[in-house]
């Protein structure tokens, strides 16, 4: 009777062993539905002139890793899952594509250097363990989201040399993991947000060169570049106001001299003119 209970649990373990085993392993060798359409819909809204995507299929969308290995390049994959994506300089055109929230693994997408366009997708909120964020150097346009600071683990925002405009949002300076901010040569316009210009110390916590070649941006730390470039505006100005009174004063005292001159040689002719008349 015993024999038989030990039996019986022992049969009841080794099919729940397999049953663990076979979804585990089916986990890992099937695509999240979320990142297929994630891969999917990136896919069709990029354009790749030079080929370099041209593994990126729907047969692949269907099944891009194998527990730590990716089938697609560029992609990393971390428990059957994408968590990286990094397509930089690769000529890629297009846009990016809101789907791209399906990829709620993700934790960094860098697409730097390309020649994308359009806005910055808001449902990148979405992407909750998003840590590095970089679209820098593309030809993104439109307003940077403040939903971005919904992505509570960013650690780096990179996205200079693009053709951004409109504020800075606020909201960005509540991302307390944030140690690289860049929004370098756009058009961003408005005041910095204080909360990413505070002083650590002595410093800044993201100095100039994290604002530098926006035209419309003012307030600490770009204050102080401004302020001295308004003090050499006004050396100059006040070197030309200077340099023309004294060329004023000279000429006024050249004048008077020669004025004086003029009647001392005038009295001295008259006086020899009255000399030489004949008395009558």
């Amino acid at each position: 009777m015993a024999s038989h209970r030990f039996s019986h649990r022992f049969r009841y373990r080794l099919l729940l062993l397999l049953i663990i085993s076979f979804e585990t392993t089916w986990r890992l060798t099937s695509a999240d539905p979320n990142d297929e359409a994630c891969l999917k819909n990136l896919r069709q809204n990029l354009e790749d002139p030079a080929r370099n995507l041209r593994n990126w299929t729907n047969s692949v969308f269907s099944n891009p890793c194998s527990g730590f290995t990716s089938y697609l390049p560029g992609a990393t994959c971390n428990n059957g899952r994408i968590y990286k994506l990094s397509l930089t300089s690769l000529s890629l055109r297009g846009s990016i594509s809101p789907f791209i929230s399906n990829c709620t693994n993700l934790q960094s997408l860098d697409l730097s250097s390309n020649q994308i366009s359009g806005d910055i997708p808001p449902e990148i909120q979405f992407l909750v363990n998003l840590a590095v964020l970089n679209l820098s150097s593309n030809r993104l346009s439109g307003e940077i989201p403040p939903q971005l600071a919904l992505c509570a683990y960013l650690n780096v925002i990179d996205l200079h040399d693009n053709q951004l405009s409109g504020p800075i949002p606020q909201q960005l300076g509540l991302l307390a993991r944030l140690s690289a901010f860049d929004v370098s040569n756009n058009k961003l316009s408005g005041q910095i947000p204080t909360y990413l210009s505070n002083r650590t110390g002595t410093f800044p916590r993201f100095n100039a060169s994290s604002f530098v070649g926006n035209r419309g941006l003012y307030g600490y730390p770009l204050q102080e570049m401004r302020k001295s470039k308004g003090l050499s505006v006004m050396a100059i100005v006040g070197i030309g106001l200077g340099s023309g009174v004294a060329s004023l004063m000279i000429s006024f005292t050249g004048v008077c001299i020669w004025l004086r001159f003029t009647e001392k040689k005038m009295a001295e002719e008259e006086g020899k003119i009255s000399q030489s008349m004949p008395d009558y």
